[in-house]
């Protein structure tokens, strides 16, 4: 069962974590009766009912109606006492100040119940109402430490407590079909619902491939989610002043990482180009950028020009102008800069998430979309030092599926599903190559580039 499912009702699409708009639920292939069935989103988007049952007009998660936000929710709950709460990396667009964007507004009084995408998908297919832990510990409102809601954090910030439904974890069952949707589907009445890892990049990193201890992993699509797997959470200012979050995995494990831009910066350029009528084909691109003399041009993929949609080659070249570098004039040196930008970020993100959580790196695991880029996967090889397994690409879905097949007894521990990704599934292996130096002196270079303020 593939559903990209139209709402009856209008959906409110507020903001906690950046990703492309994804949403889907699955059923396992197999006899009615022993299908399974989910749903997994970014979360990005969330849902808030009315005491009418209606939900309130989207808004998407990069729009600017959060701009100031942070503040009024700071005033009440300083940047420091949040991150010793929530444990998140400050984005403009968490679901707190999302929530703050829209005080005193007629939609935000009759709210009754929050429900991030994939909640909501589940109460269409069931008619239950949760929220599945590792989505809802991206939100803002979740304590990093207990595992719960903050209903102290809720209160400090005037936010109705009832509003938040209770908590799953990823295995619990969530229900069954209602009879609308088998009659829909076809599918057995008895067809149950499992709840999964929810948040896309929670199930992308149940499906990496790693059969030892020492890995790390960046998760690459739209943005690149780099860090390392943790039994608990890191909450010292030295973290927070990195900028790096706490969110749950599958089976209670923190994923600390930091959410960098990602190939949202290549794919806003081919849209660029395609209107342009150049080429946006992928593999001209990147044979174009391997040619491209390297760390010709270099940017920060996080600065906050590179957010909203548009013109970004433009942007791009305008950043390199205004600090000091050669304007890359071509496509293909416009995605050189873009990657060996992201490696560089790949590279910075992954050493300082080592040093704060006091742990050693062996291998990087780079999953999702971003796998298919061979020149991605060697430039991070070549930043990081480090040798980097790719795929697989489809690494969500995978861990979304292996997820209910534990459900059912099907596959064992989280170790056991990881081995038999890596026993089934196509990987790519990248070893270091070229001279460390020349990209120790571009991260050098990079890091003392004026910002924009």
């Amino acid at each position: 069962m593939s559903a990209r499912t139209s709402s009856p009702i209008n959906c409110c699409q507020s903001a906690n974590r950046p990703g492309r708009p994804r949403t889907s639920s699955t059923a396992a292939a197999g006899p009615a009766s022993k299908a399974r069935a989910s749903a997994t989103a970014s979360s990005s988007r969330s849902s808030r009912a009315s005491r009418h049952g209606a939900t309130v007009h989207p808004f998407h998660y990069r729009d600017a109606r959060t701009d100031g936000a942070a503040v009024r929710v700071w005033s009440k709950a300083g940047p420091e006492e949040l991150y010793g709460i929530t444990g998140l990396q400050h984005l403009p667009f968490n679901t707190v100040f999302q929530l703050a964007a829209c005080e005193g507004t007629v939609q935000r009084d009759a709210a009754r119940t929050l429900l991030l995408i994939p909640d909501l998908l589940i109460h269409w297919l069931t008619g239950t109402i949760g929220a599945e832990k590792t989505n809802a510990s991206t939100t803002g409102l979740f304590d990093a430490r207990t595992g719960t809601w903050s209903t102290d954090l809720l209160e400090r910030l005037a936010l109705d407590t009832g509003m938040l439904p209770p908590l799953r974890s990823p295995g619990d069952p969530a229900g069954i079909l209602l009879p609308h949707v088998t009659s829909y589907t076809g599918l057995d009445t008895r067809t149950p619902v499992t709840t999964v890892a929810s948040h896309d990049t929670a199930s992308a990193i149940a499906a990496v491939p790693a059969t030892e201890s020492g890995f790390a992993y960046i998760s690459c699509g739209t943005w690149s989610l780099a860090g390392l797997e943790l039994d608990a959470p890191v909450l010292s200012e030295a973290s927070r002043a990195a900028n790096f979050t706490n969110e749950r995995g599958v089976d209670g494990t923190i994923r600390y990482l930091r959410n960098i831009m990602g190939m949202w910066l290549l794919e806003e350029c081919r849209r660029t180009w395609d209107k342009e009528n150049l080429s946006t084909h992928i593999p001209t691109l990147l044979a174009d950028a391997a040619r491209v003399e390297p760390f010709a041009s270099l940017v920060d993929p996080d600065s906050p020009e590179f957010l909203a949609p548009g013109d970004m080659p433009s942007r791009i070249r305008e950043y390199c102008a205004r600090t000091g570098q050669r304007v890359p004039g071509s496509q293909g040196a416009v995605a050189r800069c873009i990657l060996e930008s992201l490696a560089l970020a790949h590279r910075s993100t992954l050493r300082q998430a080592a040093e704060l959580a006091g742990r050693d790196i062996t291998r990087i695991h780079l999953v999702g979309g971003g796998s298919r880029n061979d020149l991605l996967c060697q430039l991070t090889a070549d930043a990081t030092g480090l040798p980097v397994v790719a795929g697989p690409t489809e690494a969500t879905a995978l861990g979304n599926i292996l997820v209910q097949a534990r459900a059912a007894g099907l596959v064992g521990d989280l170790s056991d599903m990881r081995r038999l990704i890596a026993s089934t599934q196509h990987l790519r292996h990248y070893t270091p190559q070229g001279d460390s130096a020349a990209w120790d002196a571009a991260a050098a270079r990079l890091e003392s580039a004026p910002r924009n303020s």
